[in-house]
């Protein structure tokens, strides 16, 4: 589903975002917030009601800022031909950020394969798709910042969820690459790497869920970041100081922990 962007002016000049994984949660927070300050938006997301109702709200003074477009990031083979699409209705790209993510916990009883491959295909692999391509057209202008949505749990290996932490420390790894890769080309890469968040996913993870913030004050934070062009931000914060302590927990100690 798509608009006529409402043209920007010499005296009222738009940023141009594409987010994907626009819908629920952190995603419709940070369109919200890059809409207030001026941004015109992309937002894809596999949520068709969701996408209409998102940019029915943003629009609703009359300027159309936002475009949606209906996307699953598993459907690879379809990302080419949608970037290209995308950018030529945006009229180009200043920022791209990767939100998509799922999280299926299997518990502590039994493993679940089919569900691990299914957040590896999402969390990963689904980045991957995006990130490859758009990081070589901003390497080409010479322009842009490409922000991943990561997680503390990419961290370090624990045993409540082990497909999970293999997806966002892989994302992590793979944004890492392409920071010191694009960097030298004028491209900025900022890892996001939120702890607990007020979600739908959130409320699908079992045991204790401290330092919680509502995905407004993480969309604040990601933004203060952006602008700041840093490389890594936590939020909350203390969970930077939280993950270094647990980083450098020794494995035999580390391996008898619960969580």
């Amino acid at each position: 589903m798509t608009s006529f962007l409402t043209p920007a002016t010499p005296l009222q000049p738009r940023k141009r975002a594409i987010i994907v994984g626009a819908c629920g949660g952190l995603g419709t927070a940070l369109s919200r917030k890059l809409a207030r300050e001026g941004w015109t938006l992309a937002l894809l997301s596999r949520r068709d009601d969701c996408l209409a109702d998102l940019c029915a709200e943003l629009n609703a003074d009359g300027v159309t800022r936002s475009i949606s477009y209906v996307h699953d990031v598993t459907d690879y083979a379809e990302v080419p031909s949608l970037l290209k699409r995308v950018i030529a209705d945006l009229g180009g790209v200043d920022l791209f950020l990767f939100n998509a993510g799922i999280n299926l916990p299997p518990g502590l009883e039994k493993m679940s394969a089919e569900n691990d491959i299914k957040m590896v295909e999402v969390n990963l692999l689904g980045a991957i798709a995006w990130l490859a391509p758009v990081g070589d057209l901003m390497k080409e202008a010479r322009h842009g910042m490409i922000v991943g949505i990561s997680s503390v749990a990419g961290d370090r290996g624990r045993i409540a969820n082990p497909g999970y932490n293999t997806s966002k420390a892989g994302l992590t790894t793979y944004l890492e690459a392409l920071r010191n890769r694009l960097t030298r080309h004028g491209v900025h890469v900022l890892t996001v790497k939120p702890g607990f968040i007020k979600t739908d996913m959130l409320r699908a993870s079992a045991g204790p869920k401290p330092f919680t913030v509502s995905p407004e004050r993480a969309a604040d934070d990601i933004y203060k970041t952006i602008l700041k062009r840093k490389q890594v931000i936590y939020t909350h914060p203390i969970w930077g100081w939280i993950m270094l302590a647990i980083q450098h927990v020794p494995s035999v100690v580390f391996r008898r922990l619960n969580f």
